[in-house]
């Protein structure tokens, strides 16, 4: 049964190289306290959400993350949790897809799908040195939970600015509109 829900959140292709070293880029929630275990020692970033619609300021933000650390473990919302933050047409692709996109940049080391609307879980299993998000977030509107669970373990955190003109709902709104 797990393989099989493996399977559902990951699609049948998994590279045969991790970027770490020799494991899978995909890191499923009840693998996180092992993978986890073995990087003690090291500076994980993290930066997480929906990556609905993959545009350049993704990519500058994932980028910017990257360089602040010895890796990037990105966190990405799964499909229930994204339908309820932007509606019933979303998510546009199904997570392990964006999760192998995700994984497919250069700057992303590690991938994992978290399930409900908060990426609390994801923190507190991960417990990364820095904590990346985009420009249209500030301190004090980052989900009150994540930013206490944040603060508890000493986590660095940090705002990439957005780039102007470039975001997921822009695009999509645009899209609709052809």
């Amino acid at each position: 049964m797990k393989n099989q829900e493996r399977e559902k959140r990951e699609g049948s292709y998994r590279p045969s190289e991790g970027k770490t070293g020799g494991g899978c880029w995909f890191v499923s929630m009840e693998e996180v306290p092992g993978v986890r275990a073995e990087l003690e020692g090291k500076r994980i970033v993290v930066t997480n959400g929906c990556f609905d619609l993959l545009h350049v300021g993704h990519l500058r933000c994932l980028d910017f993350a990257r360089s602040l650390g010895d890796l990037l473990w990105v966190g990405v919302n799964d499909d229930r949790s994204v339908r309820s933050q932007k509606g019933e047409n979303r998510p546009i692709h199904p997570e392990a897809e964006r999760a192998e996109l995700l994984a497919g940049l250069r700057p992303v080391d590690l991938v994992t799908v978290f399930p409900g609307r908060r990426a609390t879980a994801f923190l507190q299993a991960v417990r990364p040195t820095v904590y990346i998000k985009g420009g249209d977030y500030q301190r004090e509107t980052l989900d009150a939970e994540e930013r206490e669970a944040l603060e508890r373990m000493g986590v660095e955190i940090r705002f990439f600015p957005l780039v102007e003109g470039r975001s997921t709902t822009a695009a999509w709104e645009a899209l609709q509109k052809r």
